[in-house]
């Protein structure tokens, strides 16, 4: 008799590689969203809008997808600066925002998500391309980078 063979789950080697407060901030922006109030408030550097992003290993690469609807291509700047990659822009207003809203979930204003990359990524490592409201990062040879180092700690 066969037994079952089990499948390990494989694990993240990018576990970690999100910043943690743009993570938070796009947590706060969903449970925010769900207000009573017709009439949007202005929001603070804790609860800005944040952009949904995808993180995936493409061969080798590393690929960032970063959802921007309604933000011209001009109006988004992509940084790398001490490991950390930056996406940050405005997404303005229309010439709508004189009129009576009955809802408005949308967020307008700077958005800005930060991504810690693995160790070693230069710029030029990095490319980005702007097509229909996605912004795509391709980090050459990032994919196979080693995970976060764990640490044993001492009973």
């Amino acid at each position: 008799m066969t037994m079952p063979t089990r499948r390990t789950k494989r694990g993240n080697p990018f576990r970690g590689v999100l910043d943690v407060v743009s993570e938070m901030n796009r947590i706060s922006d969903r449970m925010t969203s769900s207000e009573s109030s017709t009439v949007q408030q202005p929001h603070g550097h804790s609860d800005a809008w944040s952009p949904t992003i995808d993180l995936l290993a493409d061969g080798s690469d590393l690929l960032i997808r970063c959802e921007l609807p309604g933000v011209a291509s001009e109006d988004v700047e992509v940084s790398l600066s001490r490991g950390t990659l930056t996406i940050a822009g405005l997404r303005r207003r229309g010439k709508e925002s004189d009129d009576a809203f009955y809802v408005q979930e949308r967020h307008y204003g700077q958005f800005r998500r930060d991504i810690t990359l693995p160790e070693g990524v230069r710029e030029d490592h990095i490319e980005a391309e702007f097509v229909e409201g996605v912004l795509n990062v391709r980090i050459s040879d990032a994919a196979g980078a080693p995970g976060p180092a764990l640490i044993t700690i001492k009973a």
